[in-house]
Order: C-alpha cells, then sequence, then structure tokens
C-alpha cells in the first residue's frame, strides 16, 4: 500500500526558503517515478520536478530551476522539495506524487499515488 505524506509548508516572504517533506511508504525508488506537483485554484496541477526511476537526473520546469531542489533519504523514504528565492508566483497547494513505471517513463499527469497536499503562501 503506497502512502504519501507532505509537510513542511507555510508562509514565507519573497526571496525566503521552504523545505517540503514527503514521508514515502510502500515505494520503490528504481521502480517509482517521483515527483512535486503544484496548483493553484482554477489553474490545472503543474508537474514541478519529476526523479525518473533509478534515480536518474531529477527534470525541472524552467519556471524552478536553479531555485528548487528535490532530494531523497533513501534509509528515511522520504522525498524533499527545498525551495529557495521564493516568488509570489510560487504560491500554490504543492503535491508530492509516485507513479509506477516498468518502463521508465514518467507521464506528465494521472499519476497513480498522490499524497493530500500542502499550502505554501509567498507574500511579496
Amino acid at each position: 500500500q503506497v502512502q504519501l505524506v507532505e509537510s513542511g509548508g507555510g508562509s514565507v516572504q519573497a526571496g525566503g526558503s521552504l523545505r517540503l517533506s514527503c514521508a514515502a511508504s510502500g515505494v520503490t525508488a528504481s521502480d517509482y517515478c517521483l515527483g512535486w506537483y503544484r496548483q493553484t485554484p482554477g489553474k490545472e496541477r503543474e508537474r514541478i520536478v519529476t526523479i525518473f526511476p533509478g534515480g536518474r537526473n531529477p527534470h525541472y520546469i524552467g519556471s524552478v530551476k536553479g531555485r528548487f531542489t528535490i532530494s531523497q533519504d533513501s534509509a528515511k523514504n522520504t522525498l524533499y522539495l527545498q525551495m529557495d528565492s521564493l516568488k509570489p508566483e510560487d504560491t500554490a497547494m504543492y503535491y508530492c506524487a509516485a507513479h509506477l513505471s516498468a518502463t521508465g517513463y514518467c507521464p506528465l499527469l494521472n499519476w497513480d499515488y498522490w499524497g493530500q497536499g500542502t499550502q505554501v503562501t509567498v507574500s511579496s
């Protein structure tokens, strides 16, 4: 049974930092795509960063590249998202997600498992 539980969201001023955590149970890094998504009201969920099965180089969207960093602690089965130089446009609900992939392909949407989300609010 896969379970994803996020924590670490909150409110911060522009330029500040937050670190999100995702406690992932039932997930094997070699078999799953792992990643972070975010969503604001009225907009589609946006994939921010993906770690491909086997831990290949993560892929970031352009708007967060150089500011956000994904990492894993295999011993703790925890996925992290370090967010630096935060901007008001980063305000969103952030979700941890996992997708079972036999081929190593990670689709853009329709992943198998989702956390409940954690809110990040960045004020100007």
